[in-house]
């Protein structure tokens, strides 16, 4: 109950924070983008807290736990994604002047088709990513109290739709910021004392792992999934109704929702399809996916997926153009980069610890939880109670904070960019799709959430990536490329998630191209944009287009401004020279 109740001053400031944005919005411009008006610092404390979700602050230790080492080139690929966004978008997005990616795609190539084409891949990406938030707030309720897996998902789906409804981007961005800084104190402190609590002998083995794990304890195991286990050595455990069951060595079927209660000093069985828990495969510095082998293979593709994915993102892209203008861009991107440094030191320590006190959660699939089960299994005092709420109080600040940018992207999407419409039917859109969101998290409980985002990124990675790079810095782009292009990479990673999800199982290298299918997705995306692009011709205005992508904002030129030693009437004037010597040398280009 403690820890329940921990997790209401993070919804109730969450609530308040909404409330206070309803004064200062009242156009679309308001709800969306915060009239262009947060600073860099603000603003980066927001992207970092609307950045780390439930994938980073649970789902990276988890992946650890059941994929093993190689799943921290994770959050190097989340971290390393922001200094592409940097060097390649972050400042031509915002002096595009758009709202939102269908916006920017459409002013850039006059497509209304491709922003519709655009709108659409938003609202698949959001659903991937969104989902998950929901879910996991559902999951982690329910592992730490007695509540059942949907109050924490309608707790988090009505708190961040009422919050979004009522104050928009502004009370979204203040909300993050301050979430943001709450995550980092309740992931770092919590993690420091674990460290300090554990034994050397704990230490030493997480530090120095071996196979199957042994039980610390004698350990109830409820079983998320059917899954075959394979046994090292025969092992008698006992089941809910109280009968001993012996499970011989080799594989053992147990069934969904089967309960069995290992002895202390048994070894942990290993879940065929994932690593042996500690083994040299788990301990490896590469990502050996799905156990299919092909570990290089299988960090390129989540690399290429986080990396090039993070610059596709609706809900990232959008809050750039909170920006005032393309230098505030980049300085928030840069400043993200360093905030995001600091959290992802901290994943590892949970995740290595996690392997050797609480095997458990590897064979019942509930790895998202680790995080939060470790205070209680290191200290069952008080003491372990409240750094498990205080853990709670962080992951429920990550889910909202997250939901709150992608619902406010799914939301712009629909009623920015596919159904137009104003500042009411935003707010009612918000609540509708919050709605759906919830509704499919109740269908998702069995899917893991690090796997749904990553595929968010994936789709990102082969659809926006390439369309935001092509259209930024190639003027041969047109809308006709760009079309078949998004509709190649969205076509090759759908029909992976779908294999991944209802498909037959997949072995080997094939296997790893269904469940991440990025390296094969992205490079295609983008030789069809380039083939198909090369047999049109781009508008006369195209290299225009691109230029004032790419020509600094003069501070002293913001409206409202002289330049120095100009009256205004000689401000003007230098503009227009400036844009016609822009346009002059877009047709000469173009020619």
């Amino acid at each position: 109950m403690f820890t329940v109740i921990a997790v209401a001053p993070v919804v109730l400031v969450t609530l308040l924070i909404g409330l206070r944005g309803v004064a200062a919005m009242r156009t679309t411009s308001d709800f969306l983008v915060a009239s262009r008006g947060v600073s860099p610092l603000l603003n980066s404390a927001a992207v970092s807290g609307e950045y780390l979700s439930a994938a980073s602050f649970l789902g990276v230790a988890g992946l650890m736990v059941k994929d093993g080492v190689g799943a921290l080139w994770y959050p190097v690929g989340f971290a390393a994604g922001y200094l592409v966004m940097l060097v390649l978008v972050a400042a031509p997005m915002r002096r595009s002047g758009a709202v939102t990616v269908p916006d920017f795609v459409e002013a850039r190539l006059a497509s209304p088709a491709l922003r519709r084409l655009a709108a659409i891949v938003v609202l698949m990406i959001c659903a991937l990513y969104l989902v998950p938030q929901f879910r996991t707030a559902g999951l982690v309720l329910m592992a730490i109290s007695d509540t059942p897996y949907w109050v924490g998902v309608v707790i988090a789906g009505a708190s961040v739709s009422a919050t979004l409804a009522l104050g928009g981007m502004r009370a979204a961005t203040y909300v993050q910021a301050f979430q943001f800084v709450l995550k980092l104190v309740l992931f770092i402190v919590p993690a420091l004392w674990l460290v300090l609590q554990t034994s050397a002998a704990t230490q030493d083995e997480a530090l120095r792992p071996v196979g199957f794990t042994e039980f610390a304890t004698d350990t109830p195991v409820s079983f998320e999934n059917d899954v075959v286990l394979r046994i090292p050595t025969a092992t008698t455990v006992q089941t809910d109704d109280g009968q001993q069951r012996v499970l011989p060595a080799g594989t053992v079927q147990v069934a969904e929702d089967e309960t069995l209660h290992f002895p202390q000093g048994a070894q942990v069985p290993r879940v065929q399809g994932l690593p042996e828990l500690g083994g040299s495969d788990w301990s490896g510095p590469l990502l050996n996916l799905r156990d299919a082998g092909y570990p290089m293979l299988g960090t390129i593709a989540v690399l290429l997926a986080t990396v090039l994915g993070t610059m596709g993102l609706p809900h990232v892209l959008m809050r750039f153009h909170t920006s005032s203008d393309g230098r505030a861009a980049r300085r928030t991107a840069a400043f993200t980069v360093v905030l995001l440094g600091l959290f992802y030191l901290f994943p590892a320590i949970y995740g290595a610890l996690g392997r050797v006190l609480v095997p458990e959660l590897y064979l019942s699939g509930m790895t998202d939880s680790v995080v939060v089960a470790l205070p209680a299994r290191v200290d069952p005092s008080w003491v372990g109670t409240m750094f498990t709420a205080l853990l709670t109080a962080g992951a429920f600040a990550a889910f909202l904070a997250t939901s709150l940018g992608l619902l406010l992207a799914l939301s712009g999407a629909i009623s920015h960019d596919l159904v137009p419409g104003g500042l009411r039917q935003l707010r009612i859109t918000v609540v509708l799709a919050a709605v759906v969101v919830v509704l499919l998290a109740f269908a998702a409980r069995q899917l893991d959430a690090g796997i749904l985002v990553t595929w968010g990124f994936t789709v990102a990675a082969a659809t926006f990536c390439p369309l935001l790079v092509l259209g930024i810095w190639w003027s041969r782009l047109t809308a006709t490329g760009a079309i078949w292009g998004v509709l190649v990479g969205l076509g090759v990673t759908s029909t992976g998630i779908l294999i991944t999800l209802f498909g037959p199982a997949v072995a080997g290298w094939l296997g790893i191209l269904a469940a991440q299918p990025a390296p094969l997705a992205v490079p295609l995306a983008f030789l069809t944009m380039v083939l198909v692009s090369l047999r049109g011709r781009p508008p006369s205005w195209a290299m225009t287009a691109m230029l004032r992508l790419h020509l600094d904002e003069r501070h002293d030129a913001r409206p409202g401004r002289s330049l120095p030693g100009r009256s205004r009437t000689d401000r003007s004037t230098w503009l227009t020279r400036r844009w016609s010597t822009a346009r002059r040398k877009g047709r000469r280009l173009v020619r």
